[in-house]
């Protein structure tokens, strides 16, 4: 079986979060004011990317991001909810490219690419682990 054997264009995915403190720009040191963080943000696209993706893999693969070209263009306040969507646009290889989208409860407030790559699960650990040993 080949590794995008049943990963298609077109594939979408999608991931919802609650806005709360614990997400918020000031939570994640990246700005001062009590709004959705774009690190937040970012992750929940790469959630809806990995959850689209990783379930159809073979046994013992997964994928890790390894691009992410976003725009955050309006703020959720807290006690808002956002919406991650992942649309599939591109296979090359074991490389995948995707439109990203996030929308809160009112608007769009981010669009962008993300790119994530399919690895074996064993092998990435192994080269982390070496890594880690030698710090």
């Amino acid at each position: 079986m080949s590794l995008t054997e049943k990963i298609q264009v077109g594939l979408r995915g999608t991931a919802r979060v609650k806005v709360d403190e614990s997400n918020t720009a000031m939570a994640y040191g990246s700005g001062s004011v009590s709004v959705f963080a774009t690190p937040a943000m970012v992750g929940l696209m790469e959630k809806a990317a990995l959850g689209s993706v990783d379930p159809l893999l073979p046994g013992g693969y997964t994928t890790v991001g390894i691009r992410v070209d976003a725009r955050h263009t309006a703020a959720t306040p807290v006690g808002g909810s956002v919406e991650a969507r992942s649309e599939l646009l591109e296979v090359d290889g074991r490389r995948l490219v995707f439109k990203v989208e996030a929308y809160d409860d009112s608007e769009q407030v981010g669009k962008g690419t993300h790119e994530r790559f399919i690895v074996p699960v064993d092998k990435f650990l192994q080269r982390v682990a070496e890594k880690a040993s030698r710090s």
